[in-house]
């Protein structure tokens, strides 16, 4: 049976499956064009810095446009948002097919992160809207699975042509597909209003941003981003040192990340958003320490672990302020989400000079070729344990927080 939202006559569950696609766009275009990096620098002669800042566009159109359409999402709605974000997906998509050139690469790159951005922008207050309570939660999470979901995909599809010797381009085309199928699913849809009044105005958005607890959750997502997206993004090579296999790490992490979030609503329900949070980041620390120490089989285990640890991040943050922070509304959902892309793009260089601050002193002690890899790179994996384990301490203090003032509201 159909959720049809009565007061807005929207179609709740068309405009979730919609979102679902348009999430699997992002991942595909995130996957794919990774996938393809190396034989588009080989193709168009490029160096290994000009393929990083294609690459760095994705990253810097999402947060611009998550925080654009948080501050514009009630004045022109999610639906001229998500209209927008098939615009610059498909001229993107287009543009790296057809551009040949390093500019039309990079332009094309920050229109495909635009779109990106602008789907984290309008679907997130979407399902916020569209959903009470622990369904908004369930709804919430399921809906990002699509992300790790999607990469994972993506992955198999973008190894599987590259094997076939396919052009890159083909493998561009693939993202296409998704695209087209949410531009249908929305087509026609109104979008639900905001459950909260205070939550479609400027005035309203910005008191409930400047409350401490608000403040405290982004304190909270800057962390949070920085343990999912840290680690992901080197561990792979460095444990391919260590005798296991780098893809193998990051299908088997991104996989669980997605099974675990179909499940977000079940856990949120016994355990509550602080709960699943705290179980998080211990979860988080665990695996980070085994990446730090194990080698081998153990490393597989460790990936286990840290999945089911980072899979709640992300998608519970922005539950947390959808259903304890209302009055935040689209722009609170949208500045919490950049944070999170803001404190992933400013860390990595800083974990890259770990890694080589590491090196030396690895070299320093007489460790050589892929020993010296190994033990600097698990050396630093050892300093990246630092982010979950205050996260520890910090949604210990949320969780006693947030049930102090439930004990204060059923006194009251």
């Amino acid at each position: 049976m159909k959720n049809t939202n009565i007061e807005s006559g929207t179609n709740a569950n068309r405009l979730f499956y919609g979102s679902c696609f348009a999430l699997i766009t992002t991942a595909f275009s995130f996957s794919i064009a990774a996938g393809i990096l190396n034989q588009l620098q080989t193709e168009l002669a490029l160096t290994a810095s000009q393929a990083g800042l294609i690459s760095s566009m994705w990253f810097l159109g999402f947060p611009i446009s998550m925080v654009i359409g948080g501050l514009i999402y009630h004045k022109v709605g999610g639906k001229a948002i998500m209209q927008f974000a098939f615009f610059a997906h498909a001229v993107g998509i287009l543009m790296i097919i057809f551009s040949g050139s390093y500019i039309g690469l990079l332009i094309a790159n920050l229109l495909v992160g635009l779109g990106n951005g602008c789907t984290e922008a309008a679907c997130n207050p979407m399902i916020a809207d569209a959903y009470q309570g622990n369904k908004m939660s369930k709804m919430m999470n399921r809906f990002h699975m699509w992300f790790p979901g999607g990469i994972a995909i993506g992955s198999l599809i973008s190894g599987f042509m590259t094997d076939l010797d396919l052009a890159w381009q083909a493998q561009i085309w693939i993202i296409l597909i998704p695209t087209i199928i949410y531009a249908y699913l929305f087509f026609g849809q109104n979008f639900p209003k905001a459950k909260i009044q205070d939550a479609a105005t400027l005035t309203g958005n910005l008191k409930a941003m400047i409350s401490p607890l608000f403040i405290f959750i982004a304190i909270c997502m800057f962390l949070t981003a920085i343990s999912e997206f840290g680690p992901n993004q080197w561990v792979g090579l460095i444990l391919s040192k260590s005798g296991a296999q780098p893809m193998l790490i990051l299908a088997l992490t991104a996989g669980l990340m997605a099974v675990a979030r179909f499940f977000g609503g079940n856990m949120v329900a016994k355990f509550d958003q602080t709960g699943v949070l705290l179980g998080s980041a211990v979860l988080t620390t665990l695996g980070i320490y085994l990446f730090s120490t194990q080698t081998g089989a153990m490393a597989y285990v460790a990936a286990i672990i840290f999945a089911l640890g980072i899979a709640y991040f992300w998608p519970n943050m922005l539950g947390f302020v959808a259903s304890k922070i209302p009055k935040s509304g689209a722009l609170g959902l949208s500045i919490i989400g950049a944070i999170g892309m803001f404190s992933s793009s400013i860390f990595q260089p800083i974990i890259g000079g770990w890694i080589d601050a590491d090196k030396a002193a690895a070299a320093a002690q007489g460790f050589t070729g892929d020993e010296l890899e190994l033990v600097s790179g698990q050396a630093t994996l050892g300093t990246m344990t630092t982010f979950p384990a205050i996260l520890i301490v910090l949604f210990t203090f949320l969780y006693f927080w947030m049930k102090s003032k439930k004990t204060e509201a059923t006194n009251a």
